[in-house]
């Protein structure tokens, strides 16, 4: 055994169970990693898709964990939630009607994650399960997916803001096909990511381009004139 894993979520991350892990940690040497789900940082798409939590509880499981040594942090985000601006279910959707995909979600999700020092991200395609809401707005025409196209540029926006030091994990969801009524535009997961990277070889992006908004960038900016 080299690491032990926890995926929980950001509001279930107390400092008795992270003492707990220091613990282990000491006695065993083995490194720790908590797996956190955001999604977005976005509240209210949280509210809209019943999380339970929003932001704060986020940032603030962060920080706790941060003051442990040798406990690292992974954070789950799914870039196309449809409607990533919508604060109830009206506006929600004249917002789908619209079909608007806004890659600032993207970016502005990349950049808390930079700011707070987050190690690892597993970034999620959305995919629509049987049997849910989500699936029953989507067979009712409430909601719509982003085109393939659209999901690479938000994948690609928010791999340019975050350093080259955090590991990706991932970049494409799976879900059993008798499980799904959509899942990743009705292609697999690995020719996906084999055509997002050469479409960023192609144009010249690549993950960290444009991590330079840290650490006081104004005063950089009034240095430059």
């Amino acid at each position: 055994v080299v690491e032990i894993s926890v995926s929980t979520r950001p509001d279930c991350v107390s400092a008795e169970y992270l003492d707990i892990m220091r613990d282990i940690r000491a006695m065993t040497g083995i490194q720790m990693n908590v797996e956190l789900g955001l999604q977005t940082a976005n509240y209210h798409t949280l509210q809209m898709i019943d999380r339970g939590h929003g932001l704060a509880e986020f940032i603030d499981a962060v920080l706790r964990i941060k003051r442990y040594t040798g406990i690292s942090i992974c954070t789950h985000v799914i870039l196309n939630l449809p409607g990533d601006t919508a604060a109830d279910e009206e506006m929600y959707r004249k917002i789908m009607d619209n079909h608007e995909i806004d890659p600032e979600e993207a970016k502005e999700t990349a950049r808390i994650l930079t700011a707070l020092g987050v190690d690892i991200v597993k970034l999620h395609s959305l995919y629509i399960a049987r049997n849910t809401r989500l699936c029953d707005w989507y067979e009712n025409g409430k909601i719509t997916v982003c085109s393939k196209e659209e999901y690479f540029e938000r994948v690609i926006t928010f791999l340019e803001q975050i350093p080259e030091t955090v590991a990706v994990e991932r970049m494409f969801s799976r879900i059993p096909e008798k499980d799904a009524v959509f899942c990743n535009w009705g292609c697999s997961w690995w020719r996906l990511r084999d055509e997002l990277l050469q479409k960023m070889e192609e144009e010249g992006r690549y993950q960290g381009r444009c991590c330079d908004y840290l650490n006081g960038a104004a005063l950089c900016l009034l240095k430059s004139e």
